[in-house]
C-alpha cells in the first residue's frame, strides 16, 4: 500500500470519526443542521454514515478496495456538505473549505487505491 494513502486515510479517518460522533450530541451540530433545514433524523444518519466511512478508511489500511470504497463514499458526503454550505445556505467560502479539503483528500485516496 502506498504510504501517502495510509497517511491520508489516518488523517481522514480520525477527522471524520470526530465529525460523525459530534453529529449525535454537539449543540453546534444540532443548531447547524437546524439552520440548514435538515431534520434531526438526517443529522443522526449523517453522523452514522461518517462513522462508518471513518471505520472503512482505517480498516482500509489493510484492504485497498475497502479504502477506495470508503473514500468514495466520503467524497460523496463531502461534496454534498460543500453544496450545503456554499449553495443551500450561502455560507462564506471559509465555511465550505473543510468539506472541500476532505473531498480532495478523499478523491486522492480513491485514485491511489482503485485498481
Amino acid at each position: 500500500m502506498h504510504i501517502l494513502s495510509v497517511v491520508l486515510q489516518i488523517i481522514l479517518g480520525l477527522g471524520i470519526i470526530m465529525s460523525g460522533l459530534m453529529k449525535f450530541n454537539s449543540k453546534q451540530q444540532i443548531a447547524g443542521f437546524k439552520r440548514y433545514g435538515f431534520s434531526p433524523a438526517f443529522r443522526m444518519f449523517t453522523g452514522f454514515v461518517e462513522v462508518l466511512e471513518a471505520i472503512g478508511l482505517i480498516a482500509g489500511i489493510w484492504n485497498e478496495k475497502l479504502a477506495a470504497y470508503a473514500a468514495l463514499a466520503l467524497a460523496v458526503t463531502m461534496f454534498f456538505a460543500m453544496l450545503t454550505h456554499l449553495v443551500k445556505v450561502k455560507d462564506p467560502f471559509a465555511k465550505g473549505v473543510p468539506s472541500i479539503i476532505f473531498l480532495v483528500l478523499s478523491v486522492i485516496v480513491v485514485i491511489i487505491n482503485w485498481s
